[in-house]
């Protein structure tokens, strides 16, 4: 299919009897020209990701070998899994009365039985809409505005916020120890029977919506085809991390990001490789997991292999032979250091919700530390000047993307600011050289990157503004050795209020109940006023000075 051909063909017809998600997909003069030059990116019309990642690979690679694993011992073969999705399926569709098209919330941490839901929902021909577990009510309020969900599947640890959501949609717990608890989705399933036909969904159906946060702070659903679940399989992981069936994967990001749901999930199944599901880690417990497990393949933020390094658990890594980081730039200083004291050179990658997952990167002796690295094949990336066009090799400017994947934001005015003239504008600023490579400068808006996690300035602000001390502020990131940015805010108080460590504390805590913890200012400097221009607009590049 060639990049032309991709924005002006038809849609295949679809397998969604709810048609929100097609009926809102942006026009097609805003699509992003999309690219399908490699053998593997050729895709049949008729096509659903569930099938492809389980049912396909089990019959490639056998259903014996183990396929999920988890720190208390839990170890599903593909063979278990697929039984467990074939039964979710069936109380999905049997008991919940979930069509094709509908939109399906899931809601907890890394573990089996979220996978297991995530699999269901996309075999029952549904869109799966993971979030994160810290997520409060407000916010979850929000993705229901955005993404109008017909059922939210929860663990059953993280039922209160939800529930405080109000959402007005079924809410199904998962994960009961309980075994007097007939309710919960995982003795349904056991009860269920243990065949279900999938839906033969369209390849351009979509799957996912996955959420991101803009500079304004109101989130986006980025919209994802059954085919672009494969796409980043099939050109990232597949021609750069190189997986092979006996490996072991495991990682930090949440399976809300689509970093972590590409290399925990889609990546080790798409090759038959098992994968260690881990809830929660510092980076000495996620030393250690690597050790236990025998872990070949990791994926996590510059700041955890830093962490590592300061720990001294190197010892603890023999058994890795891939590490990729992601999230926030990787600093030459840290690939060094993390590669003199382990051998292993990390992989470098550049991604994005819009996109799905990695499209710039490299390895092994195509590694130039400092450098993200080069477009991955399937894709093409470009530096653009001012007035859209590329620029020469040494010239600083906007990052753009094409290939198999790009943006498609759900009924957002936005997609005409992340797409142009057929490009992806990634929102970084970059440096191209003669070979290719990209160097990173900085990011082109307001998004703060801290130890992995995208935050945006805005909602942080809306956070602090609600605590009735707070008369004005501004949120900024500020560099940072460990977790490259640190949210800063600059606060003006009322009339009256004593400026003391106690209220930075108060303040912080407000921001933890109002919005995901992750988010909340590390730094707090109180400040008589804030600089504006003589129109009243804010001046953060004066904060950052």
């Amino acid at each position: 299919m060639t990049a032309q051909g991709s924005r002006t063909a038809a849609l295949g017809p679809s397998a969604h009897v709810d048609t929100f998600c097609r009926d809102h997909l942006p026009p097609r003069e805003q699509w992003p020209e999309l690219t399908f030059d490699l053998p593997e990116l050729q895709y049949p019309s008729q096509l659903n990701c569930s099938v492809e990642l389980l049912d396909a690979t089990i019959e490639a690679t056998g259903g014996d070998r183990e396929c999920l694993l988890a720190p208390d011992g839990t170890r599903w073969t593909y063979d278990g899994l697929a039984d467990r999705v074939r039964r979710t399926a069936r109380v999905l569709v049997d008991d919940l009365g979930i069509r094709p098209g509908q939109r399906v919330l899931l809601r907890g941490p890394n573990n089996p039985w979220i996978v297991a839901c995530w699999f269901a929902v996309l075999r029952v021909g549904a869109v799966a809409v993971t979030t994160m577990p810290l997520l409060r009510p407000g916010e979850l309020a929000t993705i229901h505005e955005i993404a109008r969900l017909d059922l939210a599947l929860c663990d059953h640890r993280f039922l209160d916020d939800l529930r405080a959501a109000d959402l007005g949609v079924p809410v199904v717990a998962y994960g009961s120890t309980d075994p007097d608890d007939a309710d919960d989705l995982v003795h349904r399933a056991e009860r269920a029977e243990s065949q279900h036909e999938a839906v033969a969904t369209s390849a351009d159906d979509v799957a996912l919506l996955a959420f991101t946060s803009g500079t304004t702070g109101r989130p986006k659903a980025t919209m994802h085809f059954h085919r672009d679940v494969l796409a980043n399989a099939d050109t990232f992981s597949r021609h750069v991390l190189k997986p092979t069936p006996d490996d072991v994967f495991t990682g930090t990001p949440p399976l809300a990001f689509t970093f972590g749901l590409g290399g925990l999930v889609v990546f080790p199944l798409r090759v038959g490789a098992s994968t260690l599901l881990i809830e929660k880690a510092s980076p000495d417990q996620l030393a250690d997991l690597v050790a236990e497990h025998g872990v070949t393949i990791c994926f996590t933020a510059p700041t955890a292999y830093r962490a590592m390094l300061a720990a001294g658990r190197a010892e603890r890594l023999t058994s890795l032979r891939r590490c990729v980081s992601a999230g926030e730039h990787l600093p030459a200083a840290t690939w060094e250091a993390f590669r003199d004291a382990t051998g292993i050179a990390i992989i470098d990658g550049l991604g994005s919700t819009e996109m799905l997952h990695i499209f710039v990167s490299a390895a092994d002796d195509d590694i130039r530390p400092g450098s993200t690295g080069r477009a991955v094949p399937g894709y093409r990336a470009v530096v653009l000047g001012d007035d859209g066009s590329p620029l020469p090799a040494g010239q600083v400017g906007r990052l753009a993307v094409r290939g198999p994947t790009g943006c498609r934001y759900l009924a957002d005015d936005r997609q005409s600011v992340y797409v142009q003239d057929g490009w992806n504008v990634t929102g970084d600023t970059y440096v191209q050289d003669e070979d290719g490579y990209l160097w990173y400068q900085a990011r082109s808006d307001d998004m703060i990157i801290s130890a992995g996690y995208n935050i945006a300035a805005p909602e942080v602000e809306e956070a602090l503004l609600s605590h009735p001390d707070v008369t004005e502020v501004a949120v900024i990131g500020t560099p940072d050795t460990d977790r490259g940015q640190l949210v800063t805010a600059f606060v003006v108080l009322g009339d009256d209020v004593v400026a003391d460590p106690a209220l930075v504390r108060a303040l912080q805590d407000h921001v933890k109940a109002v919005i995901a913890p992750y988010k909340y200012p590390r730094r707090i400097e109180f400040v008589a006023e804030l600089p504006r221009t003589s129109t009243g607009k804010l001046q953060r590049f004066r904060l950052r000075q």
